[in-house]
């Protein structure tokens, strides 16, 4: 049985994460895809984040028509900060047999892996799973930093999708439609909650 992993803020889940996540599942037999929105995030202690439970309410209810898509809550529910090393960590001791993780990451995401708690370790823990991103760098120099890398690498095989959730929060931001960007019951929710309010100038 092979689990996708695919972690996040989700601030907010959109399309485009939905779209890999399929394609994933479809590309390498997945058994299913875990979403994992993070806790507090390490790498974005300085900025600001809505707070978990909105993120997690809106990834329940984009995934929710989707038998093989599962939210994961661990992260959320472990106090302090969350690092991906200890998420794959927990989710391998679950696992039984010849199981194995499939992280999916996107190539920003991937490029900061040096930077990110026992590197090394989360390359052993799971496969790596890459969509494609327009105008994206080789991934050859990453091999450097961490050694053997690149062969846990897949790069996922599908269209481009350009979509990122700082661009939705600017959308809203500005007064301007979501529509088609994030599914109808979260573009209804963040409505509903007034999240990323339009701002005054």
């Amino acid at each position: 049985m092979n689990i996708g992993v695919l972690g996040g803020t989700f601030d907010p889940i959109h399309i485009g994460h939905l779209v890999v996540a399929e394609e994933a599942r479809i590309k390498l037999g997945l058994s299913e895809v875990l979403f994992v929105p993070a806790g507090q995030p390490w790498l974005k202690q300085d900025h600001s984040i809505t707070p978990a439970a909105h993120r997690m309410e809106m990834v329940r209810r984009a995934i929710a028509d989707n038998p093989y898509f599962k939210l994961g809550t661990l992260e959320v529910d472990r106090p302090g900060p969350s690092y991906t090393v200890d998420t794959l960590t927990l989710l391998q001791d679950q696992l039984t047999g010849e199981a194995s993780l499939f992280f999916i990451l996107g190539r920003d995401t991937l490029a900061e892996l040096p930077l990110w708690k026992e590197p090394r370790k989360v390359v052993q823990l799971c496969r790596l799973v890459v969509p494609p991103r327009l105008g994206s760098r080789d991934l050859r120099h990453l091999e450097q930093a961490i050694p053997g890398l690149l062969e846990r690498v897949i790069q996922l095989d599908m269209p481009v999708i350009g979509i990122s959730s700082s661009e939705i929060r600017q959308r809203i931001a500005r007064g301007l439609p979501i529509r088609y960007l994030v599914p109808p019951e979260v573009e209804k929710y963040i409505a509903e909650h007034r999240l990323y309010p339009v701002s005054a100038s």
